[in-house]
């Protein structure tokens, strides 16, 4: 065969590795598997340095077609080059055989221990052989004790990693797997077997010409053959990032999608509660009215009646102050009810001092009737908040306030009221026995329910934190007011001006 078929033999092997090496370090780092993204690192190393070893054996025929003769310093860097992509494809394979990180820590030692005897083995040689004959010994020590192991484990590895494209399902991908296995396999048993001839046995005999007069065609042909069958399956196997990336989109797309679902059925579902809670509270204000107010303004209006009769009659009079006294009381009752009434549906604490104000006026009252020590803290300067936002951020603290009397069993309770540059947070911490917040939410409670929609409406955010045993923290987090709302308000004070 001539030397420039050789020529071409070599640049379609040094092409084949260099690009695999290039769309592998380009593309690697997309693989969502840990494990297989570390070994692609070395499997480029691999490719990059191999082609170039290829490359220079390429130069190295056409240097001798114009009569130079290459220097020491090439000859090293060319066995260097071998080398060192050996131990990378070993490498490569070892990340893929082992499972686990410590598994990869092992198996890197085999390698390691490769490099130490091709070394050793490069000292000894250096002492016995000399010229072309120590050039010759290296490249065949190279291949026997780095290139056949170095395929080999990179083969087993390509097995282990088509096992796992089986199981997610990718078998076009697995099969491109095994035949790169395949081909490394072929790669390193036949392709580094038959070296140069040499004087280190068995290449005195077993050697590239003895597959030249057994099969008719180069060992450098089958390399290039094998390497251009393991670049393009390994490549091929590479599109399966991409696969998996589409299946993770469409994967995320259909769980927004059911979590969309979620959230409507339970935005219906609070609804329908909402207009329940709203008629309930209706028919309690129209009890108490009833039970309280209305008793009481009935008592008065007999009571006026009689005194009318009464004040006709002179002698009358000290019963008719009696009475006056017994209309006052009535009066005064039925006033502190009504206004017990009007602080239930909105505290004037909210709309005459601020939300401050009211926070710290409901915590006195729930801590004076529960014994609970509630301490609140406001942090940084009050700014003017909407006033149906500054409603749900009270209400959202009464319904924490009365969560943690009721169920949290807590001695202290901490309260705080941060106001922010963008928005106004609230957060309210127990030292209560908590609970598991994953399962309140998935057995819908309808009180948490009830303050998150409440915050997400007015593009809030809602954390809760607790865990049995630790407590709970309620933290609520919503703008000041939007611009359309700012201007609906100065639009209001302006007519109302």
């Amino acid at each position: 065969m001539s030397d420039f078929a050789y020529i071409l033999i070599f640049f379609v092997y040094g092409l084949a590795f260099f690009s695999m090496g290039l769309v592998v370090a380009l593309e690697g780092n997309r693989a969502s598997d840990t494990r297989l993204r570390k070994a692609l690192r070395p499997l480029a190393a691999f490719g990059l340095l191999h082609g170039l070893h290829e490359w220079m054996d390429m130069f190295r025929l056409i240097a001798d077609a114009f009569g130079y003769r290459q220097c020491r310093l090439y000859c090293g860097a060319q066995i260097g080059f071998l080398a060192i992509s050996f131990i990378s494809l070993a490498s490569f394979g070892g990340y893929l055989f082992a499972k686990t990180a410590s598994r990869q820590r092992l198996i890197l030692l085999l390698p390691l221990g490769l490099e130490t005897i091709w070394v050793f083995g490069l000292l000894s040689f250096s002492y016995r052989f000399s010229g072309d004959d120590l050039w010759a010994v290296a490249d065949v020590w190279t291949r026997y004790t780095l290139g056949i192991p170095a395929a080999l484990l990179a083969a087993v590895g390509l097995i282990v990693q088509q096992r796992y494209f089986r199981q997610a399902g990718l078998w076009r991908f697995g099969r491109d797997a095994m035949w790169a296995a395949i081909s490394f396999g072929w790669y390193g048993l036949v392709g580094q077997l038959f070296t140069r001839p040499s004087l280190l046995p068995p290449s005195t005999f077993l050697n590239r010409d003895l597959f030249l007069r057994l099969f008719g065609f180069p060992i450098e042909l089958f390399r290039a053959a094998s390497a251009s069958l393991a670049a393009m399956f390994i490549v091929r196997f590479m599109r399966s990032f991409q696969v998996e990336i589409e299946q993770k989109i469409a994967e995320l797309q259909a769980a927004r999608l059911e979590e969309a679902r979620r959230r409507e059925a339970l935005r219906g579902e609070l609804y329908q509660r909402v207009i329940a809670a709203q008629e309930a509270e209706r028919q309690r204000i129209a009890r108490d009215l009833h039970d309280e107010t209305g008793q009481a303004l009935t008592a008065i209006g007999l009571g006026l009646r009689g005194l009318s009769a009464r004040l006709q009659k002179p002698k009358n009079l000290a019963a008719a102050m009696e009475t006056l006294r017994s209309l006052e009381e009535l009066t005064q009752g039925a006033l502190r009810e009504l206004q017990r009434l009007i602080a239930d549906l909105r505290p004037s604490h909210l709309d005459d001092l601020g939300l401050p104000a009211a926070i710290r006026w409901y915590a006195n009252s729930v801590q004076a009737h529960s014994g609970l020590k509630i301490h609140v803290e406001i942090v940084g300067e009050e700014k003017t908040i909407c006033s149906d936002y500054m409603t749900t951020l009270f209400r959202i603290f009464q319904e924490a306030l009365t969560n943690v009397v009721k169920h949290a069993h807590a001695s202290n309770v901490a309260v705080q009221l941060c106001f922010e540059p963008a928005l106004v947070r609230l957060r309210v911490e127990d030292d209560g026995q908590g609970f598991d917040a994953e399962l309140a939410r998935r057995q819908k409670s309808w009180g948490l329910l009830g303050m998150q929609e409440r915050a997400t409406l007015l593009d809030g955010e809602f954390h809760l934190h607790s865990a049995p045993g630790r407590g709970t923290v309620v933290e609520v987090a919503i703008p000041y007011c939007p611009k359309h709302r700012e201007e609906e308000t100065n639009d209001d004070s302006s007519v109302a001006g």
